[in-house]
């Protein structure tokens, strides 16, 4: 980890996984667990961060299992971490040796970038946008 004391994760962003009928599963999720599934298939969670109190959220969402959003990694599951300063959590990253991706994306959302763990699995880092 870099020499900074703050950590450069605060929360669980999302979980994200493949599903044969990503429609059933939500639909199961919804109607078994009470999940609040949205119309585009996936669940916004909210909860408060520890460290400053601000309100957060994580997403719940199951993806087609022929997608290839989780490329290059084969998992059946993608995760995604919170991050206050994307820029500097990837430069760290690749200061450290890890295989960080030269993938980002930006949206209403805020601002993605992307690193392979060891065992292959692809971690989504998101800097969310203002008021997420």
């Amino acid at each position: 980890m870099s020499d900074s004391t703050k950590p450069r994760v605060h929360g669980l962003g999302g979980l994200f996984f493949k599903s044969p009928d990503p429609a059933r599963l939500a639909n199961w999720y919804s109607t078994h667990l009470g999940l609040p599934m949205e119309s585009w298939g996936g669940a916004v969670l909210p909860w408060r961060r520890a460290d400053t109190g601000g309100e957060a959220c994580t997403v719940f969402s199951p993806f087609a299992g022929s997608t290839e959003y989780f490329a290059p990694s084969a998992r059946e599951f993608m995760l995604n971490f919170r991050v206050d300063d994307l820029d500097a959590t990837l430069a760290g990253l690749r200061a450290e040796g890890c295989q960080v991706l030269e993938r980002f994306e930006e949206s209403e959302q805020g601002r993605f970038g992307y690193v392979v763990d060891p065992d292959g699995t692809l971690i989504e880092l998101w800097q969310p946008a203002a008021g997420m």
